[in-house]
This record gives C-alpha cells, sequence and structure tokens, in this order.
C-alpha cells in the first residue's frame, strides 16, 4: 500500500508560481511511477504529468507543456511538480497518483493522494 502526501498548493496571481510536493511511503520509491491530475469544478479528473520510476521519462498533457516540470528526489521519496506562468485555468484540485512496476502506454495510476488545491487569480 503506498501513502501518498500532498503540499504546497495556494491562492496565486496569473502569470505566477507555485510548487506542490507529494511524499510517498509505503514502497520502495525507486520502484514507483509518480504522476499528477487534476480536477476543476465542474469538470473531470484529467492527467497532467507523470514520470516514471526511473526518472528517465516524463509525459505531460499538452495544456502544461512548457509550464509545468515535474521531478523526483528518491532521497526524499518525494516528487515535485513546480507550475510556472499559471492561467486561471489552472485553479483545480491537484492530486499526486502512483502505480508499481514497469508501465507501457499512458499512466494508470492505483494509489492517490487527497488533493492540494491550487487557485489561480486573474
Amino acid at each position: 500500500q503506498v501513502e501518498l502526501v500532498e503540499s504546497g498548493g495556494g491562492l496565486v496571481q496569473a502569470g505566477g508560481s507555485l510548487r506542490l510536493s507529494c511524499a510517498a511511503s509505503g514502497a520502495t520509491f525507486s520502484n514507483v511511477n509518480m504522476g499528477w491530475f487534476r480536477q476543476a469544478p465542474g469538470k473531470e479528473r484529467e492527467f497532467v504529468v507523470y514520470i516514471k520510476r526511473s526518472g528517465g521519462y516524463t509525459a505531460y498533457a499538452d495544456s502544461v507543456k512548457g509550464r509545468f516540470t515535474i521531478s523526483r528526489d528518491n532521497a526524499k521519496n518525494t516528487v515535485y511538480l513546480q507550475m510556472n506562468t499559471l492561467r486561471p485555468e489552472d485553479t483545480a484540485i491537484y492530486y499526486c497518483a502512483a502505480s508499481l512496476g514497469a508501465t507501457f502506454g499512458s499512466f494508470r495510476p492505483k494509489y492517490w493522494g487527497q488533493g492540494t488545491q491550487v487557485t489561480v487569480s486573474s
């Protein structure tokens, strides 16, 4: 069982930056693929980004490419999401997610965090 705890959400003006963190426990972190999804009010949860367990592969949603960067620190069992040039449409609850072992194709997490609110004002 993998437990995920997010932090770093908040309120920021358009054009600003935030960094989200997600600490994982319950598994060998180097075997955990990590990612982020988000859900805006009235919308379905959508994929944002993920990083494979090796750290050597990342995939981003088109809507965040060039603005968001995912990274991981295996020594701290933590993944980070640096969000720059934020837009009002980035407002959502951001969920950390994880899966174990090898992945092929799209990211299908089995474990989820509780979510952290990100609000971008115009």
